[in-house]
């Protein structure tokens, strides 16, 4: 016993003086940032004797004597120091997030800042800002991802993209480390409602367009990387238009380690799909809730939630349609009387839980949990009826437009009853080890994912009084020599029921350096992941299979007067499927579906240099992709229907090219242009387009102002794409059908007014209250250009001439908006 005590009373005097010592310590943390919010790495933080540095993505935590006067410097070449004084209590938690400025007598030094640093990853960083004050008909990260060169959105109410030659589902996206999902069952832009992204609680956007690093995962096209911020105060937004409105709310507890922002969102598309040229009775409701709360435990762990719940409720009961096309001397139009409607639903659930714990100062582990539900529905039974014919084009008459002498006459009834519900469960570890001017990055990943799926579609075509068969061998008619007994079949028809478990373990392992050769900088990165999955379920074979994905990175900055980077990147990059890969066009699910593979080289330079005595960069990158295991696919509006059988090699190639900066003094802008060129080879019959093969691409994003009225601001975003292919009618051959759309063009302008910002406060009245608050209109296709992605394929039946018809997007739209912060 007197052992125990002489043990005991020394082990509890040293605790209580432990105890004692570190409650004598406060924190402080925050994010370094520029003047055009970027993080800043490697700032020095010194106060007395002691200090730290920045990470890369310009945070820092520091402890500092409790109950004394500490004075902070924060400093980094080129840039004015920052300085702060403060007395903390013991234990208290302390958030300073400063704004480093220019220093103008060492601006001609050059630094490697954050945005840089993000390019020698091949990242471009995109301003949340921006995001939020282009026009665009689909406002969020997408609208600017849209005028990138290599992105292609061709549905200006769709938030889905494509990225050199890829398509919807080859994207991967991140929210603060997170993987986040798309509903399945979408067939077009007027359903989608809200991205999950909500640009009101970005911090910073990046993206990638190929050659990305192993820690990414797997997909064959791109990343997009979000980070949503961590509010330092009380903080509030609003954002109203015809179009919707979002509101935002943000703070922080007294202590500092509590902080929360949490968003709403409200989006109705009537506006554009009322303004279409077919008349309808629309009723969409789109509206989700957004929560991101952090808590510091301690000064090494942070816990983090992410919490999304979104709604889609989509009706629609199409009334009449009258298409004119041809040309002038042989005009064409298409009369449709519609019955029925449509009712969709798409509710998703969503929620992630993510610890960040300092083991040391070279040591980091997080752990990320997550959980994605969507149910969704598509319900329709749509009767159209048409009328081909010659529109009246006698200028004056009272009859104009109207169809006067009928070629064709015949009806289409079209069903559904599909329903989905899926489940995805994923748990990951992932960690970062600084190793003197090395890193190394590690992660593992497990993926449980259980779908129950429903298909049940068909389509009947009336043409003359007859039903029209399907054009297949087994359907021979040799009336009236013969009588046909067979009984009456749809012209398609699609009958399914599916439950799919998709188990996946994945993870990957990147080194990456900083060094010199010679006199210049020098950044290596190679890294390697792998993925296995199996494929199993309710009547189906289960299915095991693995790939390995090597990529590897060079950057290299030469000590020249010209501030250039240059930019090796590739390696493998696997997709393994996911359900909707799997299910083919008759809606039976092929377990032994491979991953498709593309070999990505990229070559890239970025030139930055003043012009008009302003800041300017030039990006260019010359990209080739040799893509195996295809699996081909149908493109319809926004809708993807596979043939799951990996049938196909492919290849695309290109070039893109953006020139940023400041055209005008104080703000940023760009001019992209890209070449693409993508096709595949199906069974060895030769090489046709990719339904994504859109050729030219030129898109500008420009910001201005009225000189002798700074407050009154005008933004333009156009796009220009050249024609996607115009697609193939069921049962057709696609080498039949190498045909073109015409051009995408379309330019969104907008402009407001600021009544309080920045530089315009207010400290008395109603205004006071606002920190911004600006009022604006916009125009949407200000030239109400009619632009196509999708044909309607009609048959003319004394003929048997197939016409192909545009089905067109929005025309102008003109748009009223108001924008506050609190």
């Amino acid at each position: 016993m007197r052992l125990k005590t002489t043990f005991l009373l020394p082990l509890l005097l040293f605790i209580f003086i432990s105890g004692y010592l570190t409650a004598q310590t406060a924190t402080v943390r925050g994010v370094i940032l520029d003047e055009q919010d970027n993080p800043l790495s490697g700032v020095s933080i010194a106060f007395g004797s002691d200090g730290g540095i920045s990470n890369l993505d310009g945070s820092y935590v520091l402890e500092i004597p409790a109950n004394e006067s500490v004075v902070l410097v924060f400093s980094y070449q080129g840039l004015k120091n920052v300085q702060l004084t403060l007395t903390l209590k013991p234990n208290e938690d302390y958030e300073f997030n400063p704004r480093m400025k220019v220093d103008v007598e060492e601006i001609g030094v050059v630094v490697v800042d954050a945005k840089r640093r993000k390019r020698v990853e091949g990242l471009t960083p995109i301003s949340p800002e921006a995001i939020r004050k282009i026009p665009s008909a689909n406002s969020g990260v997408t609208s600017l991802l849209n005028s990138l060169p290599g992105v292609f959105i061709n549905d200006e109410l769709s938030t889905q993209y494509s990225v050199r030659g890829g398509n919807f589902d080859e994207n991967l996206v991140y929210v603060n480390e997170i993987e986040v999902y798309r509903p399945f069952l979408v067939r077009s832009g007027q359903q989608e409602g809200l991205s999950f992204v909500n640009s009101d609680l970005t911090r910073s956007v990046d993206f990638s367009s190929g050659g990305f690093q192993a820690k990414y995962g797997d997909k064959l096209s791109s990343v997009l990387d979000i980070t949503y911020r961590k509010p330092t105060g009380f903080e509030a937004s609003a954002d109203l238009s015809l179009l919707g409105a979002n509101v935002s709310v943000g703070g922080i507890s007294k202590n500092g380690r509590l902080t929360g922002l949490v968003g709403l969102r409200y989006r109705d598309n009537s506006l554009f799909v009322n303004s279409k040229q077919t008349e309808v009775d629309f009723f969409p409701v789109f509206a989700d809730a957004q929560a991101y709360l952090t808590y510091k435990v301690s000064n090494k762990l942070e816990l983090g939630f992410l919490g999304n719940l979104a709604i889609n409720d989509y009706t629609y009961q199409p009334l009449v349609r009258q298409t004119n096309f041809g040309t002038l001397a042989d005009p064409i139009a298409l009369l449709i009387f519609y019955e029925g409607q449509e009712k969709d639903r798409y509710d998703t659930y969503f929620g992630a839980l993510k610890a960040s714990y300092e083991v040391s100062d070279n040591y980091t582990a997080k752990f990320i949990a997550s959980v994605y539900q969507t149910q969704e529905q598509e319900h329709y039974d749509i009767l159209a009826e048409y009328r081909l014919g010659t529109p009246n084009t006698s200028i004056g008459d009272e009859d104009l437009g109207e169809v006067e002498f009928t070629e064709g006459i015949g009806a289409q009834f079209t069903h559904a009853r599909n329903d989905l519900d899926a489940l995805i469960i994923n748990a990951e570890h992932k960690g970062g080890i600084d190793i003197e001017d090395s890193n190394i990055e590690y992660g593992i990943k497990y993926t449980h994912e259980d779908i129950r799926d429903r298909v049940q579609e068909f389509e009947i075509i009336d043409s003359a009084g007859f039903s029209i068969r399907p054009p297949l061998a087994d359907f021979i008619n040799n009336q009236p020599y013969d009588p046909f007994t067979a009984p009456i079949e749809p012209f398609s028809k699609i009958r399914a029921t599916n439950r799919v478990t998709i188990d996946r373990m994945s993870g990957y392992a990147q080194w990456s350096k900083r060094t010199t050769a010679g006199n210049s900088d020098l950044w290596l990165n190679a890294g390697v992941r792998v993925h296995n999955w199996t494929v199993g379920g309710n009547n189906i074979k289960s299915n095991n299979q693995t790939v390995f994905s090597p990529r590897a990175q060079v950057s290299l900055k030469p000590d020249w007067d010209m501030d250039m980077l240059f930019r090796l990147s590739g390696g493998f990059y696997h997709q393994p499927p996911f359900y909707r890969e799997l299910r083919d066009r008759t809606g039976t699910v092929i377990p032994t579906v491979k991953a498709q593979q593309s070999v990505h080289i990229v070559f890239g330079n970025d030139y930055s240099f003043n012009l008009w005595k302003r800041p300017f960069t030039l990006n260019s990158e010359v990209y080739y992709k040799d893509i195996t295991d295809v699996n081909t696919y149908t493109l319809e509006n926004v809708r993807i229907r596979y043939r799951a059988n990996n049938d196909a090699v492919a290849y695309a190639y290109g070039v893109d090219v953006r020139l940023a900066g400041e055209f005008v003094p104080g703000t940023e802008s760009w001019v992209s242009i890209g070449y693409l060129k993508t096709e595949e080879n199906q069974d060895d019959r030769g090489y046709i387009f990719r339904p994504t093969d859109q050729r030219l691409k030129v898109g500008v994003l420009f910001q201005d102002y009225v000189k002798v009225i700074p407050d009154l601001k005008l933004y333009l975003n156009l796009t220009y794409n050249t024609g996607l292919p115009g697609g193939s009618p069921n049962f057709a051959d696609p080498y039949n059908f190498q045909t073109r759309l015409r051009d995408y063009r379309r330019v969104d302008i907008g402009t407001n007014y600021v009544l309080v910002g920045p530089d315009k406060q207010k400290d008395s009245g109603f205004f006071k209250h606002f920190k911004e608050l600006t009022i604006g209109a916009e125009i949407f296709n200000i030239f109400d250009v009619r632009n196509s992605i999708t044909s309607t394929f009609v048959r003319d039946v004394d003929t048997q001439q197939q016409f192909a018809i545009p089905n067109f997007l929005t025309p102008r739209v003109f748009n009223v908006r108001i924008t506050t912060r609190f």
